[in-house]
């Protein structure tokens, strides 16, 4: 597997769908759908775009609706968060995207929301990985992921007060809960970020007993 991204993307279009509500996307909502971009899970661990996206169906579910995707590979062995963005920002189109984060990806995709608000349309937080357990994080730390990685408050890499100055269309999707993707974490995005919808659960991607979901997952993404 090559750590390039995931490409198999239809023309790229910058104007999409907005969540109802959404005013201030209204001018975007005429013309091709903004283009999604999926950043795929994990935390210094042997996974990657095609693992969490692409086996599992989500690309090819939302090619099917006509939808322009990309689906990059995150660096395996990142020092920072920044790392991270300085990594992904240059795979994204020009133009707004819908950018989707899934468990621990969920962090990258809202540090670029935080950091570049202008590449971002929409904002979706997929099964988003829990940050604050001692347990979970002595036993990442163990197995060498730097402690900057662990640091933040309802995500890993951010504070809760750069979360709740976002202004742009947010999703939580949550999956069954567990140790590591608490219900807790759900239910303080959606209280911290104004005007976030929750989306219908499903198992992560990865998981065995997902492939019957990517139809309904491809279709909350572009609610």
């Amino acid at each position: 597997m090559g750590r390039g991204p995931v490409d198999r993307s239809l023309p790229c279009g910058c104007h999409g769908l907005a969540w109802a509500g959404a005013a201030a996307l209204e001018s975007r909502q005429a013309g091709p759908r903004m283009t999604v971009v999926l950043v795929h899970g994990g935390l210094w661990e042997d996974m990657d775009a095609e693992r969490f996206w692409a086996r599992p169906g989500v690309v090819a579910a939302l090619e099917a609706r006509g939808v322009p995707v990309l689906a990059p590979d995150r660096l395996p062995h990142p020092r920072s968060w920044a790392d991270e963005v300085a990594h992904l920002l240059p795979l994204l189109p020009d133009e707004p995207v819908t950018l989707v984060g899934g468990s621990n990806g969920c962090s990258v995709a809202a540090r670029i929301a935080v950091e570049h608000p202008d590449r971002v349309g929409r904002l979706v937080l997929a099964w988003p990985a829990s940050a604050g357990d001692s347990e979970i994080d002595t036993l990442y730390l163990a197995a060498g992921v730097p402690p900057e990685l662990l640091a933040g408050e309802t995500l890993r890499g951010l504070s809760d007060v750069e979360l709740a100055q976002l202004r742009l269309p947010v999703a939580v999707l949550p999956g069954p809960a567990d140790r590591y993707h608490q219900r807790s974490t759900v239910d303080a995005l959606l209280a911290l970020i104004a005007g976030a919808v929750e989306l219908a659960a499903s198992p992560e991607p990865p998981r065995p007993e997902f492939p019957p979901y990517a139809a309904s997952v491809a279709d909350s993404l572009l609610r």
